[in-house]
């Protein structure tokens, strides 16, 4: 038997455990999941020397390796990261539990009740690269959702998510959960055979390069939430405050340049770009950003010029493109063109241009005067997330609990039969909302 039928037969076996696990967990009142949620936090920081010395031995392969800068940056996890992992457990028990909230009651006639109620989606096939705390944040989501989840980290940081797992597993062994409902994939090969799975997974999220991303979208039958790329734009309106305009403008790129919601271009009205740019810039390069620019932008700044790849291009470094448009409809088209649909931004005094940028901006995200740093689920409130979807439909933008759950139509009656409201002496229907 060749080796792949092997690794298929042994993940769908891990599949079905992770199933079943995750019915009993669906079942779980809300205390029991919150009090697993503690017990994991506790356990994460009575761990936390193992769990970075760990990740100190997956950086330091990752640097023999030489992996990208930006991959490295996400990969390393150090204490001030770590303890902002564990808050975001803690938050994610104090938020009220998604499973089980009623969003319709409706009478269809006497003694014949409609409910429609919130519940998991199921088991949830999560594939990132690099993020170990992203690890941390995804578990939690689907323990508070009731969802089991198998986990495939990079092999960057194998190290990492084995110590991680295996401090969560042994927390939960000693609660009201399952262990079981949560699962750690740990080679390349076992990918394809996840993105197979389609009778027992039910979501795939996938968390990395755009490459990586479109290869799952395009190699699976199980629905895909996620995306692609971070092509974020901040637009410096001729109405902007220029002090105002320029931090902001240093936030979005340099606060964290490696994540999606970091700026890639930055575009400026042209009666504003003689003042605004000189002082962008300066700020910019004090922090070792490379600027490159259009045109126009050149003969106000002395930079390197930008080509037409630049403007759909993720750098996810410090790399900023720069572009001076003539309107705010020009700004518009061009972020809907080469944009991502995650996170724009404008800066603009003028309210009225202010809510038709929101407006008309195809983006799951869309801010005024702040930075596009903001997208983020635990920035939102939402204790944690487990990705950003750019997708149209729900859940969009930052995901947490309320995009792990779907919910099903519960119809209650006592002998009522369909025949009963067709024909000739039809009952009729009273649809009356409670």
């Amino acid at each position: 038997m060749s080796a792949s039928k092997v690794a298929t037969i042994s993940l769908s076996a891990i599949a079905q455990t992770t199933r079943q696990a995750a019915r009993q967990l669906a079942l779980l009142p809300t205390e029991a999941k919150n009090q697993a949620i503690e017990a994991i936090a506790q356990a994460l920081e009575a761990a936390a020397p193992e769990i970075l010395a760990a990740n100190r031995a997956d950086c330091q392969a990752a640097e023999a390796d030489n992996i990208p800068k930006p991959l490295y940056n996400r990969l390393k996890l150090d204490e001030t990261k770590l303890k902002a992992a564990i808050e975001g457990v803690r938050d994610v028990g104090k938020l009220s539990d998604p499973v089980g909230k009623v969003q319709m009651h409706r009478q269809l006639d006497e003694g014949l009740i409609l409910k429609r109620i919130t519940c998991p989606v199921g088991v949830l096939g999560i594939i990132f690269e690099a993020r170990p705390d992203a690890l941390i944040q995804i578990t939690i989501l689907a323990i508070k959702s009731g969802n089991g989840v198998i986990l495939k980290g990079g092999r960057e940081a194998i190290r990492s998510c084995e110590m991680l797992v295996k401090v969560i597993t042994q927390a939960l062994s000693a609660t009201a959960v399952n262990p079981a409902a949560v699962q750690l994939l740990t080679t390349r090969e076992e990918i394809k055979a996840l993105l197979q799975l389609d009778q027992y997974i039910d979501l795939i999220i996938p968390r990395g390069s755009n490459s990586f991303v479109r290869y799952v979208q395009e190699n699976t039958r199980i629905p895909v939430l996620g995306h692609a790329d971070g092509i974020c734009h901040l637009y410096i309106d001729q109405a902007a405050q220029l002090e105002k305009a320029v931090e902001i403008t240093v936030d979005a790129k340099t606060q964290y340049p490696a994540v999606c919601n970091a700026i890639e271009t930055l575009l400026v009205h042209s009666e504003i770009a003689p003042k605004l740019l000189p002082l962008a810039a300066a700020a910019l390069v004090e922090r070792n950003v490379t600027l490159l620019g259009d045109e126009t932008t050149r003969k106000i700044i002395d930079i390197s010029a930008a080509t037409e790849a630049d403007w759909s291009t993720e750098y996810s470094d410090l790399m900023l493109s720069i572009k001076v448009v003539e309107s705010l409809e020009d700004a518009i088209n061009h972020i809907n063109t080469y944009g991502s649909a995650h996170t724009d931004a404008i800066v603009t005094e003028n309210q009225t241009t202010a809510e038709a940028f929101l407006a008309l901006v195809d983006s799951a995200n869309v801010f005024h005067n702040c930075s596009t740093r903001f997208a983020d689920g635990f920035r939102y409130g939402f204790g944690a997330e487990v990705g950003i979807s750019t997708q149209k439909l729900p859940p969009r933008g930052p995901v947490g609990l309320e995009g792990l759950v779907t919910y099903k139509y519960k119809v209650t009656g006592n002998g009522h039969v369909v025949s009963s409201y067709t024909g000739k002496d039809a009952k009729p229907f009273t649809h009356r909302d409670f």
